[in-house]
């Protein structure tokens, strides 16, 4: 994996990292993939420890169409910026690319458990990152950040705009017949159609895509095995 570095420090004021997502915008690209369909999908998630500032991070790859493990990457470390909404990049991002680092592969698409343009700043976690590797990002993310939306059709593939300031800035995503949608918005060279045709693309029968569910599971283990560690 080549070097990867950021343009900015991580650890800054609220108000400075405000102004960098603000500055960093200026260099997305929301359009269609100008490639053909992606052979290798990475799903990451961050999980932190109960009471600790210790938190664990997974890279999980996967092949397409056929959703097989391809590798993992995974890094621990110390939580150094406070838990404020809007800013989850600059809390997250560091760890995650971590691990990133010690992969082998070279995925062509990221999901993050986060938000893409669905932000207050138009700037989230999947924009960051995919930013700062230079691949197509995707936020899928559980909950609501900014805007509304009506409600989707009950069918799997349904979906409703999510409306922010008289914008639409992604999508309320109906994964599986009958489940609560999902969150999906571009984060980086990828348009909003695109997004969610990629997401479809990555399930397997669950409400969450399979790299980012792939991902959490690992982040869990992690914790569990590092908890294990401290009480044995």
């Amino acid at each position: 994996m080549k070097a990867i570095r950021a343009p900015h420090r991580w650890n800054v004021s609220p108000r400075r990292a405000a102004d960098i997502q603000v500055s960093l915008r200026e260099r997305l690209l929301l359009r269609s993939m100008r490639r053909n369909a992606p052979r290798l999908v990475a799903g990451a998630d961050v999980s932190y420890e109960p009471g600790d500032d210790l938190f664990h991070a997974a890279v999980v790859v996967l092949k397409l169409p056929s959703l097989e493990m391809a590798e993992v990457a995974r890094a621990s470390g110390r939580v150094s910026f406070p838990y404020i909404p809007g800013y989850l990049s600059f809390r997250e991002a560091p760890i995650v690319l971590r691990a990133w680092r010690r992969l082998r592969a070279a995925p062509e698409l990221l999901l993050c458990d986060g938000q893409g343009i669905a932000h207050p700043r138009g700037f989230g976690l999947a924009c960051h990152l995919g930013v700062i590797l230079g691949i197509p990002s995707i936020g899928c993310a559980k909950s609501l950040l900014v805007g509304s939306h009506a409600e989707p059709g009950f069918d799997s593939g349904a979906h409703a705009p999510i409306m922010h300031k008289g914008r639409c800035v992604g999508s309320a995503l109906r994964t599986r017949a009958g489940v609560r949608p999902i969150y999906v918005s571009p984060g980086h060279l990828v348009s909003l159609p695109g997004a969610r045709r990629l997401v479809m693309s990555c399930g397997a029968g669950f409400r969450i895509p399979e790299p980012t569910r792939a991902a959490h599971l690992e982040v869990n283990r992690m914790r569990r095995d590092a908890a294990a560690r401290a009480a044995s």
